[in-house]
């Protein structure tokens, strides 16, 4: 996009954009801050935007960027590159960020699988505890078969739509 189409988008329309998704994200257990860095970062061409930018746009602190910025990476919304021949680090959306956010979810889900599999021997299965524990188990080791089919699903859709897009 031109810097003059960019300039003529209503940067009003694109606040309540962000102000709306971010609301969305929070409802669904997000934290507002970072909400509102991902959302800002999702609409902006370049996926990409440093400290400065986030915070005259969302009129935050660099504190509350920071933070929100490290909650995302965590959670491996977003990365952080540093701009060529600078100190100023820029924080990246990347394409693929909600196939990374889920396959990150799946480690999560192994590390469940893992203790649950300790409290069913811990409990004995035979106790109402431990077969509790065991529903649970299984539960979710059906949403980690699934979470993979429906992950591998989803690539050959993204080709089928996009084309090959890289590490993107």
């Amino acid at each position: 996009m031109t810097e003059s189409a960019r300039s003529a988008r209503d940067a009003e329309a694109v606040s309540r954009f962000v102000e709306s998704f971010a609301a969305q994200l929070v409802e669904a257990g997000m934290q507002r801050m970072p909400a509102r860095v991902f959302a800002a970062l999702l609409s902006s061409d370049e996926g990409a935007m440093t400290s400065a930018e986030l915070g005259e746009q969302l009129r935050i602190s660099p504190a509350a960027v920071s933070g929100a910025v490290r909650y995302l990476a965590q959670q491996h919304m977003v990365s952080r590159e540093r701009e060529p021949g600078s100190r100023r680090e820029r924080y990246r959306v990347h394409s693929n960020q909600w196939y990374e956010a889920v396959t990150n979810r799946e480690a999560v889900l192994k590390r469940w699988e893992g203790a649950l599999r300790e409290g069913v021997t811990s409990l004995g299965a035979d106790t109402p505890a431990g077969r509790r524990m065991a529903e649970t188990l299984a539960f979710f080791e059906f949403v980690d078969g699934e979470l993979a089919a429906m992950m591998e699903r989803w690539r050959a859709r993204r080709e089928q739509l996009f084309g090959s897009t890289g590490s993107e």
